[in-house]
């Protein structure tokens, strides 16, 4: 088991009518910069509840925040919450709200170029806003986090920074709010919260039973809960499991003791900034590659998830790896995320510029033993192709 310092101060109301808490959460007489996406939660009944719970609260609002939120969006922002002398930003949505958001409270405070912020890692964040957010979409667990991504589409550029001054001081989490999410939406959803999972779980052994077999319970949840939140999306327990699942799986509780990897959300990056894919539908595409091409440094967790996990008990130890690669596949495929380039159009002659992406932002040595160049991702995703 490896060293670790745990801290995570964010208070989380969870549960059916909780949006109602948000006016013990915030004082009257406070300014507040309500920011939210396209504008569905004025069609769920989500606007209306964070109104009514804000009566007395002076309401600034700023919509229109893009999936993989872009840079040149939330600088607009910025000079919005100046303007009004902002106190509290206000987050109502998923993961792209949340994670713009945690880039507004913080450029808000910053003196300097925003995109300083970006190209540091959030080293140069000194103080933000407080935040705090309403969850629609539960994936990427920025509710409960200190981290965010933030695409600059003038250039392509797809990178993440992390602060603990903007990290929420609270989350509200009502699972009613997901029901009117689209398909697409939910699977991306659960692709995500599985990848969170596997880049802290799928790594070597060091003996930590704790952060392992809480990881392994997370993933059951999905295998059970994921196919069948596409079939009944009014199912409460199976939607209120997936949305805790999702914040669990990226609040820094699996990381406690574990070695980590993230090289496949690195490389899904540069997809997505690249080529326009849904962040989950490029994580579906780049582990199970990842996993094939470096299956012998990560045998021994590749076992223990095959029969902990899946319950594959026959075979050699190759056969039942494969047999785990390829059960994770259809997975993936059954919550209608596909696993191979072709299925978006991409093929090899679109790999090199990945490659390109990931030497121009430095990430050169990635995976928890830091063996994955660029050279490795074209490798691993000509195995995607």
């Amino acid at each position: 088991m490896l060293n670790f310092t745990y801290f995570n101060p964010t208070k989380a109301h969870f549960g059916k009518g909780q949006i109602a808490a948000l006016k013990h959460e915030i004082p009257l007489n406070s300014r507040v910069l309500v920011t939210y996406g396209g504008g569905s939660i004025k069609k769920n009944g989500v606007y209306d509840q964070v109104m009514a719970a804000l009566a007395g609260v002076t309401v600034i609002e700023f919509c229109g925040i893009e999936p993989n939120p872009h840079f040149e969006t939330l600088v607009k922002a910025v000079e919005l919450v100046k303007e009004h002398n902002i106190d509290l930003i206000l987050a109502v949505g998923g993961g792209s709200v949340i994670d713009g958001s945690k880039f507004i409270a913080a450029a808000a405070c910053y003196q300097g170029d925003y995109w300083d912020i970006i190209t540091t890692g959030g080293n140069c964040v000194t103080k933000a806003l407080p935040l705090g957010c309403v969850v629609t979409l539960p994936a990427t667990g920025s509710e409960m986090n200190r981290n965010s991504v933030v695409t600059r589409a003038a250039t392509q550029d797809k990178l993440s920074f992390g602060s603990d001054y903007v990290r929420p001081q609270f989350a509200i989490l009502d699972p009613q709010t997901t029901y009117t999410l689209p398909p697409r939406q939910i699977a991306n959803g659960v692709v995500d919260s599985f990848v969170h999972i596997m880049e802290q779980y799928m790594t070597y052994p060091v003996n930590m039973k704790v952060s392992d077999r809480f990881a392994e319970s997370l993933l059951l949840n999905l295998f059970e809960d994921g196919p069948t939140a596409l079939e009944t999306p009014e199912d409460y327990d199976v939607r209120a499991n997936l949305m805790w699942t999702a914040t669990m799986a990226l609040n820094g509780t699996l990381k406690n003791g574990v070695p980590t990897d993230w090289a496949t959300h690195a490389i899904g990056h540069e997809l997505t900034g690249l080529y326009g894919l849904d962040h989950a539908q490029t994580l579906a595409i780049v582990m199970p590659a990842l996993w094939r091409y470096k299956k012998e440094q990560k045998k021994g967790k590749l076992l223990q998830y095959a029969e902990r996990v899946l319950g594959i008990t026959q075979g050699c130890d190759d056969e039942k790896v494969e047999q785990a690669i390829v059960q994770t596949e259809r997975f993936f495929e059954t919550m209608g995320n596909p696993t191979r380039l072709s299925a978006y159009d991409l093929n090899a002659s679109d790999i090199e510029a990945v490659a390109d992406k990931l030497k121009q932002h430095g990430q050169v040595a990635l995976g928890e033993n830091k063996d994955i160049t660029p050279d490795d991702a074209v490798a691993i995703l000509t195995l995607a192709l």
